[in-house]
């Protein structure tokens, strides 16, 4: 099982519920390229630098400080931190209880799982599954790497997820952007809907790789076949080109996308014996 962030309790009224805390993220199996010094080949390394003395100072000499007048600093520890409000860093306090599908997609941002400590076992059970048949959601804040979070608690099969929330003026409103409302016909309406049927199937993520990096890993491999090591690849003939604006057929594309849909998901007809 994952280690634990931080241990402690949710709370709501006056229930509390050990738990710890677990990241609900995985690391993606991303590409680890190296920075390298064109001229040589070389690596290149990040450093963090004194801007008194240019020198490299060492993670465990650096602390946290808040400036709180033109160069004059207060250092922060994380006992700092803890002591500033010790319940806030040890607690997932319920706020309130929303329907789930009252939060909008672009509020969600971060998961992690609660999963319950000794002797609270039955307390989080029930949590869990009151939460399921009353099909809500606890807003709650909790305090993370010197953050405090809001965070939407909803159970996760038999586990408790929680999911870190923008706060409303961390998202910008649709109404601040300039998007057109050209009129839209029946007909194209009539044939969006039937290419989003057609297309329509149930949620397997499993189904969704990158396909991006597949192809990355394709091009390393035909260079190193090719010898091609060390040489810089130069841009392809207009390849930083802006592509021109196309006016498009709408009607012909959708007419042409739903029948390629529909033609695909047409049974082969077994020729007769």
């Amino acid at each position: 099982m994952p280690r634990a962030l931080w241990k402690g309790a949710i709370s709501f009224g006056l229930v509390n519920v050990p738990v710890g805390l677990v990241s609900g993220e995985k690391a993606a199996t991303e590409l680890d390229f190296t920075m390298l010094d064109k001229r040589d080949l070389s690596p290149v390394g990040y450093q963090r630098v004194n801007k008194a003395t240019g020198k490299t100072v060492p993670w465990k000499e650096i602390v946290k400080g808040y400036e709180y007048k033109d160069g004059k600093y207060v250092v922060l520890s994380d006992e700092d931190f803890r002591r500033a409000n010790v319940e806030a860093t040890r607690t997932v306090d319920i706020l309130a209880f929303v329907d789930l599908a009252e939060i909008p997609p672009q509020h969600f941002e971060k998961p992690y799982y609660l999963v319950p400590e000794k002797r609270g076992e039955k307390a989080y059970a029930l949590l869990r599954e009151t939460l399921a048949r009353a099909g809500k959601a606890g807003v709650a804040t909790f305090v993370i790497r010197s953050k405090q979070h809001l965070a939407a608690l909803v159970p996760a099969g038999d586990a408790l997820l929680l999911n870190t929330l923008r706060y409303a003026d961390e998202i910008r409103a649709p109404g601040e952007l300039d998007v057109p409302s050209p009129k839209v016909t029946a007909k194209e309406r009539e044939l969006a809907l039937k290419l989003v049927e057609d297309m329509s199937g149930k949620w397997e993520p499993k189904k969704f790789h990158d396909t991006f990096r597949e192809d990355i890993l394709k091009r390393v491999r035909q260079k190193v076949k090719a010898g091609q090591t060390e040489e810089i690849t130069a841009p392809a003939e207009g390849a930083g080109e802006r592509p021109k604006a196309e006016v498009i057929d709408l009607m012909a594309a959708l007419k042409k996308s739903v029948s390629s849909k529909s033609n695909h998901k047409k049974p082969k007809r077994r020729r007769a014996a």
